[in-house]
This record gives structure tokens, sequence and C-alpha cells, in this order.
């Protein structure tokens, strides 16, 4: 760490003394990796004011539209059908016209017909966002057009609600940040699992205090893709499989870090302060397409993915929490997002979710009787509130509905979301930063401060306070 401070300091001097003399910043192309960990800390002045607890006019029927339908998205157009007069499907984009009538035909067989499709196109999207007569818009598409997207939505003045992870570069997470200050409009990243069961019920434990004082947490994505990774109709145009060919990092973090990081309160007193990462060598992808049946593939027989099997991302946060996570989409290993969470006195561990307390015997997990009285005392209350709800619509278990419910809930009462822009932007900051610590040996690299030190300031989230 000495060392890594030191390199640190020689490189600030040096910039320093740069622009003391003239010489013009280096182009990002040219430079190092010491100088991009470096800079990846730097916090550009605000374009436009915090967008912490925004609220807007309430919005009696919220008319939405959505990008992407193919995959994800269909599912969060059957999910916002179900929420009955809350909300308004206007509007559907895709850039394949299949997949637009698919969605019509289904739509239409729920007797809605004033929806508007559009596609053909790469840009049909666009026109679509221009419309005046749309509150929101949801964004499921592949990962480089999120950014894109949602600052067009948020720059024609609305609401933009965009899949995870919302943005895979520093520059991206800060366009995210500063055109949700500029605009005053609300940027949720759709983290599905913040709103599940287990974690709603842990994230009730740790802020009534029964875990005591949290201090480490284990989390990640394990769920074995290779069969849709290698398909050819499973993603658009195979987009998922390119990020593993090209990069190394943790791809995918915020199904296993939002959770716990609203456990920890990040952003809300707390904050990821720096990170360290490292992956395995390479081999599943590898060997899988060697063995690929189909010749016409074009990853058939391919070598030299750049993504190791298993990446594992060490958070040290601002109040010295730790926070391990994991990413591993390639190995035969059952899913799991572990969903850890320690503190002085309790311990829990997902995947089956089991834990010990202070003062029972730390050697063994609470009994079933032990345990379903726990779950059942510190239970979320929406869970219990909508359970027929839940059951009948579903989607992941049911956490997919609360997830689309909550966001048209709170913009038909003119409440602040559960999640804004800036969790967006520091839950997926972790894989630009990720591969920075890579390329660097394994370096430390510092977050930046999306809220522009606001951070400090305690505040509750929203599925803690206002139901």
């Amino acid at each position: 760490m000495k060392d890594f401070l030191q390199r640190r300091s020689f490189l600030k001097v040096s910039a320093l003394l740069g622009s003391a003399l003239g010489i013009p910043a280096i182009s990002h192309a040219k430079t190092t990796i010491d100088e991009q960990i470096e800079r990846a800390a730097n916090v550009p002045k605000a374009q436009g004011k915090s967008v912490i607890g925004l609220r807007s006019e309430p919005i009696q029927q919220v008319r939405i539209g959505f990008i992407g339908v193919g995959n994800r998205g269909s599912g969060h157009v059957k999910l916002v059908h179900a929420c009955g007069s809350k909300a308004k499907i206007v509007a559907v984009s895709d850039i394949r016209e299949t997949v637009t009538n698919k969605t019509k035909e289904w739509l239409e067989s729920k007797g809605v017909k004033d929806v508007a499709y559009y596609s053909g196109k790469a840009d049909a999207w666009k026109e679509m966002v221009k419309r005046d007569d749309l509150d929101l818009v949801i964004i499921a598409t592949p990962w480089e057009d999120h950014v894109p997207m949602a600052v067009y939505t948020m720059q024609q003045g609305k609401h933009a609600a965009v899949e995870v992870p919302a943005a895979y570069t520093l520059e991206d997470c800060w366009k995210l940040v500063n055109t949700a200050e500029q605009t005053q409009r609300n940027c949720i990243m759709l983290e599905n699992v913040c709103y599940g069961d287990e974690e709603l019920w842990m994230l009730n434990m740790a802020h009534q205090g029964v875990f005591g004082t949290l201090t480490y947490a284990e989390c990640g994505y394990i769920h074995d893709l290779r069969e849709l990774l290698f398909s050819k109709d499973a993603y658009y145009n195979m987009w998922r499989i390119r990020h593993n060919q090209k990069r190394d990092g943790n791809l995918y973090p915020t199904h296993g870090l939002g959770p716990v990081a609203q456990y920890m309160d990040i952003d809300r007193g707390d904050r990821f302060n720096y990170l360290v990462s490292m992956s395995s060598p390479e081999a599943s992808l590898s060997e899988d397409s060697g063995v690929m049946t189909d010749p016409s593939n074009e990853f058939h027989n391919k070598k030299g993915f750049k993504h190791g099997d298993m990446n594992n991302t060490l958070i040290k946060t601002q109040l010295g929490r730790t926070i391990l996570l994991q990413h591993d989409v390639v190995t035969a290993r059952p899913y799991n997002r572990i969903n850890m969470l320690a503190g002085t006195k309790a311990f829990h561990v997902g995947y089956p979710s089991r834990m010990t307390i202070k003062g029972k015997d730390s050697h063994k997990f609470l009994k079933d009787e032990e345990y379903k009285a726990l779950k059942e005392q510190y239970k979320h209350p929406i869970w219990a509130k909508m359970k027929d709800e839940i059951e009948r619509n579903g989607g992941h278990g049911g956490m997919d509905f609360v997830m689309l419910y909550r966001l048209i809930d709170c913009l038909n009462r003119g409440m602040p979301l559960d999640m804004d822009v800036y969790d967006a932007a520091s839950w997926s900051a972790v894989t630009p930063l990720s591969e920075m610590s890579i390329k660097g040996g394994s370096a430390p690299v510092k977050f930046p401060d999306f809220t522009r030190g606001r951070w400090k300031e305690a505040r509750q989230l929203g599925m803690l306070a206002q139901l």
C-alpha cells in the first residue's frame, strides 16, 4: 500500500508540474494504466444541482415507453401491465420488428391496442423518446446502449429507468450523474435483487440493529451462462459474450453488491473508498468453444477470451468495512449471490439462507423454528402487503414485480425513488475500476465520489421509510 501511495504522489506532482508549465493533458488513449488509476477518483465540477431526495409532481397514471423488448424488456412490459391503472403503456421500441410485433400481439391479447411501435432502424428509439406523452422510459438493451439512451431520455424531459449495470465506463457514470443533475430528472438502475424477500428482510434487520455494527460482507454473481453466451438467439448480436472476449474485470457487479450497499448505507453515511481486483485464468469459454458442434457460430473454436473464469474484487469503504465481490458466469457451479453479512451481533449467509446470533451457539446456525421466528419478526411489510399480487405476477420470485410496482407508485405519489443516479453510478463503477486494477497488477484504485461530498449525510432508504 505504501508503494502504491508513493507512486500516486509522484504522478500527482508530475501532473501539477505539467499544468504549471502549460503542458496539455495526455489524451485518454495514450495514458498509462498508472495515470488512469491516478485520475479515476477525479470529481468534475457540478453542472447542475444534486438530485438527492428528488421529488417530481405526482403523476396519477405514469405514461411509459420501452426501449428493448426482446429479452428482459418483454418481462417488464408484462409486469407494468399488471400494475393496472397506475401506469399506461404508450410506446414500445426495438430495432427488430419481429420483437415489437411479438409484444404487440401479447398486449393486444390483453386488450391493450392504443400503443405506438418503433422499429426497423438503429435510432428508432429516439423517435419514441421525443414523444410529448411519456413520463418514464424503461431501457433494457445491451450494456453499451444504456447511457446514450438514458442521457437522451433525461434530456427530453423524461425519467429514465435503466437495466443493470447502468454504465461500464467512468466517463459514462459521470454522464448519468451530470445529466440527472442538469435536467432534474430521475435516473434509476433497475436492480431487482434489492427488492427480494430475503434481501429486504436483511435490510430491515441491518437497520434495526440485529446485526450490531456491520464489519464485512461477501456477495457476487455466480451463474453458469455458457449456453446463453454461445447462443446466437439469447442476446441480440451475441453482445454479452463479446464483453467476455475483450474485457477482464467484474462485468456484472450489481446483483450481489446492490443489497449489500443498502445494508451498509453506501452514499448515505458511508461510501466505497477503493478496490483491488484479480481474475483467475480463462479456460471455460475457450474449451467449450472447441467442442461446439455448430461451425457457423462465429465463436466456434475461438480462443483467447480475456475475462478470467472467476473475478475477485475486494472493496474497502470509508468507514473501514470490507466487501468481497465475485463474478463467475462460466463454471459448472450452482447459482449463488452469496449474500453474506457480518456484524458484531449476528451473521447471515445465503444459498441457502442461514443465520447465527450472538448469545446462541455460534458454532451452529439457528434451528428452523428460531430462524422462522426471526424471518416473521423482521419480514419486510411490502411482501406481506402485496403477497397475492407478488404470487400472481412473479418475476424472479416476485422481486421484479415489487421493483416496478414501487417505481411506478413513487412516481404516482411524487415521492423520491428508492434508488437514485448516485447508486447507479457507484455500483456500476466497480466494472471499470476493477479492469484498471487488474491491468495495474491488482493495484488499489480509488472510487470517485459521485455525490460530491453528500455521502456523509445520513438518509433513510425509501423502502424503509415510505411505503
